[in-house]
């Protein structure tokens, strides 16, 4: 499943203007799922992830949230490998800050949630999907599958991978579906959010779950990344998304 060259089974579509890498299902479809990538943008990590929900039967749409951006897509995948390499990792850094400036823009916030709320809409209206639509997104489309869980309440399951979830108790009250979250111990950078989601999440009165691997940090899931890819947790963190896709997204 990991690490394996990938034979790409989907196509690009646009979803009103926004294009998107949609893999659907040989055969029955069970439902759909929206794969929001990275901050590396559509890459070929994010589509292959596309096509195997695809093989388990769920119709995939993977967006390209950051086409027609401000952010230089390119020139952040090439910084991709100094920043996750301990040796290059404090020269790389301030480059990523600069790039990374348009983000902390509201408008793009703005823009990028009525991107995805659209990929959903696009999704659920699918007469074959039969309106039942989970999201599973990795760092940067981890956020956003928490921000999509707390705007949208005819998601029925949301899996962010290592994404951040800075939201009061008044707005975590609106999720409605059940919220099945996967970390690394290692990922300094949300740690503290690892410790204390879970009591905001219960006193919002969500169903929340997270699982926090050993041993491994920021992007455990992301085969194409050497320096961070970690094969027993990646294994591990797909059955269990599997597993709550059975469960939860039903028509």
């Amino acid at each position: 499943m990991f690490l394996e060259k990938v034979v790409f089974m989907g196509k690009m579509i646009k979803v009103n203007e926004i294009p998107a890498y949609l893999a659907v299902p040989e055969n029955e479809i069970k439902g759909g799922i929206l794969v929001i990538h990275e901050v590396w943008g559509l890459d070929d990590h994010i589509k292959s992830v596309a096509d195997r929900l695809a093989n388990e039967g769920y119709l995939a749409l993977a967006p390209d949230l950051l086409a027609g951006s401000d952010l230089e897509v390119e020139r952040l995948r090439d910084l991709k490998d100094s920043l996750f390499d301990p040796e290059q990792r404090s020269a790389a850094q301030p480059q990523l800050r600069k790039l990374m400036a348009p983000i902390q823009n509201p408008d793009f916030g703005k823009a990028t949630k009525s991107k995805t709320v659209q990929c959903f809409d696009y999704l659920y209206h699918l007469p074959e999907v039969r309106q039942s639509v989970a999201v599973i997104g990795f760092c940067f489309g981890g956020t956003y599958s928490y921000i999509l869980a707390v705007n949208e309440p005819r998601l029925q399951l949301a899996l962010p991978f290592y994404g951040h979830a800075d939201f009061l108790t008044e707005e975590l009250k609106k999720i409605a579906c059940p919220i099945r979250a996967f970390y690394g111990e290692k990922d300094k950078g949300l740690a503290e959010q690892m410790e204390k989601l879970p009591p905001k999440m219960k006193a919002a009165d969500v169903d929340f779950e997270q699982k926090i691997y050993t041993d491994c940090g920021h992007a455990f899931f992301n085969d194409t990344n050497k320096f961070t890819f970690n094969r027993a947790a990646a294994t591990d963190a797909w059955e269990q998304s599997l597993a709550y896709l059975t469960k939860y997204v039903k028509s």
